[in-house]
């Protein structure tokens, strides 16, 4: 279950940000994750990683509408046990974030989009999806979303990133597995900040 705290319609969470976020918020009021951010982070990989964020903007803001300066969502845990620790460059904020603020997806199933997986409903559609794409003569999908490749198969594209949707079907409530993200940190969602 949410960490709620009090029935005060908050939730606990847990988010590790850059050490030079602390100067941001300070400054500003206010934490956000930029392109620029991800492409520090993420680097040789960072083209594939913001074109999956992006869609993952378009398809979270319809559940929780985006502050138009955000550009990218802040990936937070819900449980303190899962959250990734602070590092020498690195802090965790805990926040109370009311959770009106919050959209909930699965990690696991994130590990699909990732990858450009189609995300099964359950084992039978994993199956029934594997058996029907063997039919068409396919290996796998990787190249149905693709950029390179993408245009040769429009309609398999098209169903792979619908499946996609499904990430934000929390059915399964494991701590380990369900995490969370906001738009933003803001100061007022600040409860403590961990350090090593």
């Amino acid at each position: 279950m949410e960490n709620i705290i009090k029935d005060s319609g908050k939730v606990t969470l847990w988010t590790r940000q850059d050490i030079r976020s602390l100067q941001e918020l300070e400054k500003n009021g206010v934490v956000r994750i930029t392109r620029e951010n991800l492409v520090e982070k993420f680097d040789l990989i960072s083209d594939h990683i913001i074109y999956l964020y992006k869609w993952f903007v378009e398809a979270a803001q319809k559940i929780v509408p985006k502050p138009e300066d955000v550009e990218f969502p802040v990936w937070c845990s819900i449980s303190e046990e899962y959250m990734l620790r602070p590092t020498i460059d690195q802090v965790v904020y805990v926040l109370e974030v009311d959770r009106s603020e919050i959209i909930y997806f699965d990690g696991l199933k994130w590990d699909y989009v990732l990858n450009h997986h189609y995300v099964p409903k359950d084992e039978n559609d994993e199956n029934e999806y594997a058996r029907d794409i063997e039919s068409k003569g396919y290996k796998n999908s990787f190249s149905f979303v693709d950029e390179k490749t993408a245009h040769f198969y429009p309609e398999e594209r098209k169903r792979v990133m619908d499946s996609w949707m499904r990430v934000f079907e929390t059915d399964v409530w494991d701590k380990f597995r369900i995490q969370a993200n906001i738009w933003e940190i803001r100061s007022d969602m600040v409860k403590e900040i961990l350090k090593v």
